[in-house]
């Protein structure tokens, strides 16, 4: 497994170097460049691809590998830290970062600006490589700076366009506040602990958790680090920078959505063991993510761009993984990365074909308002999703009760699933009502045992104490009510009351205006 980490650190240096070689000289060799960089995380998929393979028939045993001592003496140096979730997620952000550089090439093909564009594509995908399989706190917060730094720039490649500047100065801001907490949080976590490796790190977290009662400072670790995620991963109130990010290349976008977001979901995963030390830091990223699922889950639905929908959508994505990681079931978080990832990235990339298919369904007939039919179909879909779970729990043998959250989470699954199945159902077509039964049985089959194998990898070992019975009633209430008005969207007969929410909605509930006059006011001054 070392010399496979030592080519990997070789060629992530190498991506790193390619921002530093001037705009100039890389725009006079464009089909180099991205030939270059193209290739080099093609090979870096290819090595993580190897890396994943080996880990699975060498019994799945994390590793760690000290690269550069940085004080000795102090027992700080760089290195890297290798197990079940970093091979899930360095195999992730490599295909997606290769999906999106090819795709890249045709997007971009005859613009003058390609070969900065890539040589900042690069550095961009290697920092977010270099976070994943980062063993030691200070690499990974030079790794996280440096993607902000890389996404950054990406934002601006039309940095003649106002929204994109307005765009990338509210993400600068936002960030740098990410990283403050973040920084705050590693000078206190080497004060309480002595080190910033993480194999030393999980050892005596593993020891605080199973013997005396932590300290304040090991609690205040994990509310920093738990607000450096939410601003990283784009949560209710520092989402605003998200949807406003329509100026940057689709690829960009792609890219964003489907990697640089999950930052703060995967820094609460691989830090976990901090978390167990403070476990109503827990409950309140449990009660945020919620919030911002809710908050986005609306607005999302009365966007009248797709570029503007999917961002909503991505904003309410995160907060449901952050609402997973609030309620320990990290497993199910990293499961949902990877799902919500591969699906953003696909939903970006195609974007551009949304029109002729929105063009294809004109005139098809909606279908016809009768309440026996609709509700009939809202009951079958529910009784089926449930059974369809059940059984699935039941044959793969996961017992609920073992698992954190594990009642609402699978409260909110089943909901969001009965809402597909009903949409299908109620048009009353037999290939419809075809398609829902076998949908919900094999989605219910999917989840499960995706679920299973991404447990079995990820190996968690922290037991985390269950939310208190107040936060998990508040959660479950607040997908209600979103089911509840999710149906009433979908219901054939207009109801007046709905107006004035979507006029609101709309604008997004005007939070992003308060952010736009705060910058406003400060770009003057």
């Amino acid at each position: 497994m070392e010399p496979v980490t030592a080519i990997m650190s070789f060629l992530t240096l190498q991506l790193l170097l390619l921002a530093c070689v001037p705009a100039v000289r890389v725009n006079l060799r464009i089909r180099t460049v991205r030939r270059l960089v193209t290739g080099l995380v093609g090979c870096e998929f290819l090595l993580a691809l190897a890396l994943a393979v080996a880990y699975l028939l060498g019994g799945r045993e994390p590793f760690s590998l000290r690269l550069v001592d940085v004080l000795p003496e102090a027992g700080v140096g760089l290195g890297v830290y290798y197990d079940g979730a970093t091979s899930l997620m360095l195999l992730l952000v490599a295909f997606v970062g290769l999906v999106v550089s090819q795709f890249s090439i045709r997007y971009l093909d005859g613009e003058g600006a390609q070969g900065r564009y890539f040589g900042w594509l690069g550095f961009t995908i290697s920092a977010v490589s270099l976070m994943v399989v980062s063993g030691n706190l200070l690499l990974f917060f030079a790794a996280w700076v440096m993607t902000s730094l890389g996404l950054h720039r990406l934002l601006l490649h039309y940095r003649h366009r106002p929204g994109a500047q307005r765009a990338a100065r509210t993400k600068f801001a936002i960030s740098r506040l990410g990283d403050a907490f973040l920084l705050a949080a590693l000078a206190l976590t080497f004060r309480s602990f002595g080190t910033l490796d993480l194999p030393d790190l999980f050892a005596r977290a593993d020891e605080l958790a199973a013997g005396s009662p932590p300290l304040a400072r090991h609690a205040a670790i994990a509310w920093l680090l738990m607000l450096g995620a939410v601003t990283k991963s784009a949560q209710f109130p520092f989402h605003v920078w998200l949807p406003d990010t329509m100026e940057t290349p689709t690829p960009v976008s792609a890219l964003m959505h489907a990697g640089i977001v999950n930052a703060g979901g995967y820094l609460v995963i691989r830090l976990s063991p901090l978390f167990a030390l403070a476990p109503a830091a827990l409950s309140t990223l449990a009660l945020v993510g919620t919030v911002t699922a809710c908050f986005a889950g609306v607005v999302m639905m009365t966007q009248p761009s797709v570029k503007r929908a999917l961002a909503y959508s991505t904003i309410a994505q995160m907060g449901f993984m952050m609402l997973q990681c609030g309620l320990g079931a990290f497993s199910a978080a990293l499961l949902h990365i990877v799902a919500h990832s591969l699906y953003k990235a696909h939903a970006f990339l195609t974007s551009g074909s949304v029109l002729s298919q929105s063009q294809s369904t004109v005139g098809a007939a909606s279908p016809t308002p009768n309440l026996r039919v609709t509700v009939a179909a809202l009951l079958a879909a529910a009784a089926a999703t449930l059974t369809a779970y059940v059984a699935m729990l039941w044959i793969l043998g996961i017992p609920l009760n073992d698992k954190p959250g594990a009642f609402v989470l699978s409260f909110i699954f089943v909901l969001a699933l009965t809402t597909w199945g009903w949409q299908l159902l109620r048009r009353g077509r037999r290939a419809a009502t075809f398609i829902a039964w076998a949908g919900i049985a094999g989605l219910c089959l999917v989840y499960v045992a995706s679920y299973v194998l991404v447990d079995h990898l990820l190996q968690p070992t922290t037991r985390f104490p269950a939310a208190s019975m107040l936060v998990l009633i508040g959660i479950a209430a607040a997908f209600a009510l979103l089911f509840s008005l999710h149906i009433a969207l979908n219901w054939s007969v207009r109801l007046a009351w709905l107006a004035p929410l979507h006029v609101h909605a709309v604008n997004g509930f005007y939070v992003d205006a308060v952010y736009h006059r705060v910058f406003a006011r400060l770009a003057k001054s």
